[in-house]
């Protein structure tokens, strides 16, 4: 399990090295790694190809003791670890798609917030704010919603948010994603991406953009819409994921399990981070009516 760790920092530190970052494979598997901030304050991109690594080492170290999963669930930046951990891309290509998607979002500076209410509330706060440049990104689960736009622009929305009594805090984020403004963007992402080996996914993969991925010729503009569409998770989720199955969230933090969980009904999957759950035993989980369940492997939010 570590050596499948250690071999994916390893790939993914000289990738670094390629991208002028500088590598962070020794600190992650070291006794004092670094945090969220530090990651964020270092040179642009470090913190996304950091994220996109722990995700695809935690995905080999499942793998080598549960055996591979029924399918995955790729949420926004974690789509590209998803891929690689469907065989579409190798890993040193998946990093540098995400160093090369970090330094395009780098370029568009911008806020999000997170609110707690569904789509139809967040779309009511949106029509209060006509003209201000603001975009529905990511509909979590039925309760809670992520809105992005110009960081003054958002600000007003907090605001209006808190005077209808609708809990909503800014993420730590300073730029767009999901916004239709990131449209060139976009098609400049999916040109670099036509230059990338994509292959057809061996695993069934449904994209929280997207849908599920049939072929090869979906990957690239897939990708690129992450930019500029919005996430609607629980239609994906709902159709992605099976009665009794046991969900798994590949990454550092614990949102997608939460999100999964308030958008399912009661008792009908079991969700976990095996990163953050110290009860989690790594060994085949059972399913939560009983029966075995192979586990399906969820891909890292990312920035949504």
């Amino acid at each position: 399990m570590y050596d499948a760790m250690r071999e994916t920092f390893e790939a993914t530190d000289e990738v670094a090295l390629e991208e002028g970052l500088p590598p962070v494979g020794g600190s992650l598997l070291g006794p004092t790694p670094p945090n969220g901030r530090q990651l964020a304050e270092a040179t642009a991109g470090t913190a996304q190809l950091a994220h996109f690594t722990v995700s695809v080492a935690l995905y080999r170290a499942l793998r080598a003791v549960l055996g591979p999963p029924d399918r995955f669930l790729a949420v926004s930046f974690g789509e590209i670890a998803a891929l690689v951990a469907a065989g579409s891309l190798d890993v040193c290509d998946g990093a540098r798609v995400a160093c090369r998607l970090a330094r395009y979002m780098a370029a568009h500076r911008g806020a999000m917030l997170l609110v707690h209410a569904g789509e139809r509330d967040t779309t009511e706060l949106l029509r209060a704010r006509p003209g201000t440049g603001l975009a529905l990104a990511c509909v979590n689960d039925p309760s809670e919603c992520v809105v992005s736009g110009p960081a003054a622009a958002i600000a007003g929305l907090e605001h209006l948010a808190l005077e209808r009594q609708i809990p909503a805090s800014r993420l730590k984020l300073d730029l767009l994603a999901h916004h239709p403004d990131l449209s060139d963007t976009a098609d400049a992402f999916c040109s670099y991406l036509q230059g990338v080996t994509l292959r057809r996914p061996a695993v069934p993969v449904h994209s929280a953009v997207n849908g599920l991925y049939t072929s090869r010729d979906e990957l690239a503009r897939g990708l690129a819409n992450c930019l500029v569409l919005p996430v609607r998770l629980p239609s994906v989720l709902l159709d992605a994921v099976t009665s009794s199955a046991v969900v798994l969230e590949v990454g550092t933090g614990e949102s997608l399990t939460r999100n999964v969980l308030r958008t399912m009904p009661d008792g009908q999957v079991a969700a976990y981070n095996p990163l953050r759950t110290a009860s989690f035993a790594w060994e085949a989980p059972t399913g939560v009516q009983g029966g075995q369940s192979s586990p399906q492997s969820m891909a890292e939010r990312g920035t949504s």
